[in-house]
């Protein structure tokens, strides 16, 4: 086996960690985790996040009260292209969200790019700035979809009731 070079297993390990961040973030915003989502920014970041600019303790705010008729909500990151430059990175990632209120036959589709500054800071990679650019959106007719039978038989939820955070895992 050729020796690992130092730099490249660095550069490795700090993109592995911001891919981390990205999908805790996404993850504590489908699950309505305040905890998750602050975890993947800085405390003095700023959030340009469609309407709304602020902290991100202030974006958690702003998103949270928007959310009390939301039934569903799931975000999916994709392509992400991450440049390293010493403790900071600039990072553009591609996503997709669901969103879909409770006793409408609607569900929107939307697609965008997060374009982000990470910062390493106590060896720490998270988010120093975002801006949300968002690209498209499709409203369709969800009428035909069981979603409520779907999510009660399967435990999904939009907290930490949900079956992801369940330690050890003993339900199937």
């Amino acid at each position: 086996m050729d020796e690992i070079d130092p730099s490249a297993l660095r550069a490795l390990l700090d993109r592995q960690a911001i891919l981390d961040c990205l999908q805790r973030c996404t993850r504590g915003i489908d699950r309505l985790d305040e905890e998750l989502v602050l975890s993947a920014f800085h405390e003095d970041a700023v959030d340009h996040h469609n309407s709304h600019t602020g902290t991100p303790t202030e974006f958690v705010a702003w998103f949270w009260g928007r959310q009390e008729k939301r039934a569903g909500c799931q975000h999916y990151v994709t392509n992400t292209v991450i440049d390293l430059d010493g403790d900071t990175a600039h990072v553009e990632t591609y996503f997709l969200a669901t969103n879909r209120q409770e006793g409408e036959d609607v569900m929107d589709l939307s697609g965008g790019r997060y374009v982000d500054r990470f910062e390493r800071r106590g060896g720490e990679w998270r988010i120093a700035l975002r801006q949300v650019v968002p690209e498209w959106k499709l409203t369709g007719d969800c009428s035909k979809t069981a979603t409520e039978l779907v999510l009660r038989q399967s435990g999904g939820r939009r907290d930490g009731s949900d079956i992801s955070y369940e330690r050890p895992l003993t339900r199937g």
